[in-house]
């Protein structure tokens, strides 16, 4: 194959392909030919490979393209396994790491525009491939022979033609270069960068995929934009405040690194370069951060935005610091020497910066390749050794879970961030607990240590200078924890002593789903069976039961649920069972439906002869409805569609007219509200030129949204009239001044040294017989980003509201940061109240965070259900 693609006389030039610099004024490559330039330059050159690893959400091609010396790629597979060895050395001997050390390739992987918006990275990507073509410099065959090259020449292919198609059309116009006003992803829009630890996103698993199984790169790097008034390039290291659990040699890569990406822009002339500032080592936990804890040294460039394409004037005076910390004004310091004077500033500016930088990082891994390799080993063996010397030693994941196909989803998430997870073949004890069999163990003695410690341990964000601005008030990049196991209601329990041999503990390779126990699904049908029951505590079921009520969209399945708890004495085919259990009535379709999704979904039904004669409702499936906005799209209501439709809940998307219109009842029977301000559901009235962060002027008319005063009326009137709204987080004030309900929240208004809750697993104590918890612990975490807490201001017809969960009276916090404890303590953060014929359910959290937050899924799916009381 290399033979026959000996590199032509001629590569093709990117300007001569696509008819423009890449960069230029005005113009911008689509997706589509930056993929067909792509494989033309494999066709031509014998230093590229270009593979599809699947296709994006919306069906658009995801690139890898790998450049390397024609030798490099032939043994591509051969380096990779070197590579692995190295970044998991346990066993090896260091006669045997040096050898390998000695033999493989330093490993760097560059990703581009993840965020859709910020389309340098995408335009640069094909000059730089073709620079390493193209070119024949000393620079340029070291960098081929020492370095595999792993390019991400589009994070985003979808956001990525959305914005090249929105730029153009509004080309030549007034709102040339607005930003779009929709989400550029699917589902997550601008959050696509937090989902690297919980990977709902399929382009996040093919990068995870790149990074943390396949190739262990030593070196990554992500490259952005920024806001527009500062510095005009950021690279790394980051600033304080750092994350623990990151072995130092990382945090020292990144000052090497960024040391001569900076060195390489003063260089060539660039200025307003700022490295060590404005981005802090404790961020959220997307790649570029959570790559630290893989032993990859993760960093991100951050450039100053143009208008999308079209060039951006910025006066002197505009520009600003960044943080008044690391860059409190705009004036030259030893990480900024050299401010840039304001002007005219481009896109071209953003490729030629952004290419300095991708190449500079390519050199200096060319260049020291086996001081990079030694590091690598040095890095994954210490945090090994810290592992096992350290404490915790391990964490348990018990096989007794309250939601444990919930769990299994969890091991499924640390297998694909390469950690070993192992599997107990019998019951064993660690430190005085029983465990059952079928327990997982994940030991701390593995290179992955930190990964596993910040995804799996109890956190705590610091309080000290760093995270504090000059006034007082709390500075945070993102959510104060990245705990998935408290996100996902799994439990997990550290463990320094356990009473179990290496033989009885199996390595898990792959998780299916399903119970440690077998299955209760029936193979056949039993004539003397009545019915089946599935348990509420399982956030499957519910996909069970969507299943069921949707086959062909007749909802031939006569399903009913308990208000009482079952208990397993009543009969033994079934356990005990909380409050809400789903009863199947048993016909011969239905029972072979039921086997059906419970065999897919791993959920267990419980054949029963008879059902106790407990309180139950019918169950009916209510029409949804999700609204939808502009400016810029809502992220929550994103993500909330992702959720709904994992789970086979069907639903439709409201727009302000739907509102408008009126009559709402006519078209659904719950209305969700994602967290949002009540300013943006509304919209901007006539005499508004700003609308929060946003320029209306600069906005195309017909995508000025918000539903108005007419359409709050509309709400209010849907409820009264027999609807259900449910409102998470920050729209609950809307739902509230919507259908004038006497409830506040407390920390409405409060200052941020006064109450702050940005991102931390808080307790939650739940009344499990109320129909919105059934399912729920009676304790839960929940993810509070901000938050509610209500307190109900009737004192006339206080029997209209329902208290269905609130806060512990003390010790709240579980991981995170959290202040103004007090503020909280005995307060309601979700309540339902009756209101005309209707309901408003009040959920003072976002239950569906990011969807990663799997243990308050229930609450959002129990309302999406006819209940007791509310059935129409």
């Amino acid at each position: 194959m290399a033979d026959a693609r000996i590199r032509a006389a001629r590569i093709t030039p990117p300007e001569e392909f696509f008819g423009f610099k890449l960069g230029s004024d005005r113009k911008i490559a689509r997706w589509d030919k930056i993929t067909e330039y792509f494989y033309k330059l494999e066709s031509e050159s014998d230093r590229i490979k270009v593979k599809e690893l699947g296709k994006s959400t919306e069906g658009n091609p995801f690139l890898l393209v790998i450049i390397s010396s024609p030798e490099n790629l032939a043994k591509l597979e051969h380096y990779r396994q070197v590579n692995s060895r190295i970044a998991d050395p346990r066993g090896l001997s260091n006669e045997e790491v040096r050898q390998l050390v000695q033999e493989g390739k330093a490993v760097v992987c560059q990703t581009m525009s993840l965020h859709a918006t910020e389309i340098g990275g995408t335009q640069m990507a094909p000059e730089l491939a073709y620079d390493l073509l193209s070119c024949d410099s000393c620079t340029t065959k070291q960098i081929l022979d020492n370095v595999i090259f792993l390019m991400v020449p589009c994070f985003t292919p979808d956001g990525q033609i959305m914005v090249t198609d929105w730029y153009n059309k509004y080309l030549g116009t007034e709102f040339e270069g607005t930003m779009l006003p929709y989400l550029y992803h699917k589902y997550a829009g601008h959050d696509n960068n937090r989902d690297a630890f919980a990977l709902n996103l399929v382009e996040s698993r093919y990068v995870a995929r790149i990074l943390f199984t396949e190739w262990h790169p030593h070196a990554f790097q992500d490259h952005h934009h920024m806001g527009s008034t500062g510095a005009r390039l950021y690279v790394a290291p980051y600033c304080d405040v750092i994350r623990p659990h990151v072995d130092p040699l990382v945090w020292r890569e990144l000052s090497w690194y960024g040391g001569h990406m900076a060195y390489s822009l003063e260089q060539a002339g660039k200025t307003g370069i700022l490295n060590g500032a404005q981005f802090p080592g404790w961020g959220h936990f997307g790649f570029h951060w959570l790559a630290n804890h893989h032993n990859i040294a993760g960093m991100l460039t951050e450039s100053a935005s143009a208008k999308l394409a079209t060039p951006m004037y910025i006066h002197p005076h505009q520009l600003k610091g960044a943080c008044p910390k690391t860059m409190p004004e705009y004036e030259p310091q030893t990480n900024f020497p050299n401010p840039w004077p304001g002007g005219w500033w481009n896109l071209r500016d953003i490729v030629e910066q952004q290419k300095i930088a991708a190449w500079s990082l390519l050199e200096i891994c060319a260049r020291f390749r086996e001081k990079i390799l030694w590091n690598a080993y040095l890095k994954a063996s210490r945090q090994a050794r810290r592992g096992a010397e350290g404490s915790p030693k391990a964490y348990v994941i018990p096989g007794k879970q309250h939601d444990q196909l919930t769990a299994l989803k969890l091991v499924d998430l640390m297998l694909a961030q390469g950690i070993e997870v192992k599997r107990a073949a019998k019951g064993f004890v660690a430190d005085g607990r029983v465990y059952p069999e079928g327990s997982f163990v994940i030991s701390l003695a593995q290179p992955k240590m930190g990964v596993i410690r910040s995804l799996l341990g109890r956190t705590f964000f610091p309080d000290n200078y760093w995270t504090r601005n000059p006034d007082g008030s709390p500075i945070m990049y993102d959510t104060a924890t990245d705990t998935i196991a408290e996100f996902m209601g799994v439990e997990v329990e550290p463990a320094d002593i356990l009473d179990i041999s290496d033989q009885d503990l199996e390595v898990v390779g792959q998780v299916e789903p399903g119970f440690s126990e077998p299955n209760k699904v029936p193979d056949c049908i039993y004539y003397q069976i009545q019915g089946y029951l599935l348990d509420p505590r399982l956030n499957d079921t519910f996909q069970v039961i969507n299943g069921l009520l949707s086959e062909d969209g007749n909802e031939s399945a006569t399903i009913w649920r308990f208000e009482k708890a079952l208990c397993s004495n009543e009969h033994p085919n079934y356990p005990d069972i909380p409050p809400g259990a789903f009863y199947v009535e048993h016909t011969a379709a239905t029972a072979s439906r039921l086997v059906k999704l419970c065999k897919q979904t791993g959920v267990p039904c419980y054949p029963v002869p008879y059902v106790a004669e407990l309180p139950r409702h019918r169950v009916r499936r209510l029409r949804v409805g999700m609204y939808q906005r502009y400016w810029g799209g809502n992220m929550d209501e994103g993500w909330s569609r992702l959720v709904l439709e994992n789970f086979g809940f069907p639903y439709i998307t409201l727009k302000d007219e739907d509102f408008r219109q009126g009559n709402l009842k006519e078209k659904v029977d719950v209305i969700i509200l994602p967290s949002d301000r009540p300013e943006l559901i509304l919209g901007p009235d006539e005499k508004q030129s700003t609308l929060g962060r946003f320029d209306i002027t600069v906005v195309p008319p017909e995508y000025r949204s918000g539903i108005g005063k007419e359409g709050a009326q509309a709400v209010d009137e849907f409820v009264r009239s027999g609807g259900k709204l449910v409102a998470f987080d920050a729209s609950c004030k809307f739902a509230i001044d919507a259908c004038k309900l006497k409830v506040t929240n407390v920390v409405e208004g409060l200052t941020f040294e006064d109450y702050y809750c940005h991102g931390s697993t808080l307790r939650v104590n739940a009344d499990t017989n109320h129909p919105v918890a059934y399912g729920m612990p009676r304790e839960f975490l929940a993810l509070i980003w901000g938050g509610q807490a209500f307190e109900v201001r009737d004192r006339f017809a206080t029997h209209d509201y329902t208290v269905i969960a609130e806060y512990p009276d003390k010790d709240l916090l579980q991981s995170g940061w959290l202040v103004g404890e007090q503020l909280l303590a005995k307060k309601p953060c979700i309540v339902s109240a009756k209101c005309g014929e209707g309901e408003v359910v009040l959920l003072g959290f976002r239950p569906l965070f990011r969807a990663q937050t799997h243990g308050t899924f229930k609450l959002l799916f129990n309302c999406l259900f006819g209940q007791a009381g509310f059935d129409q």
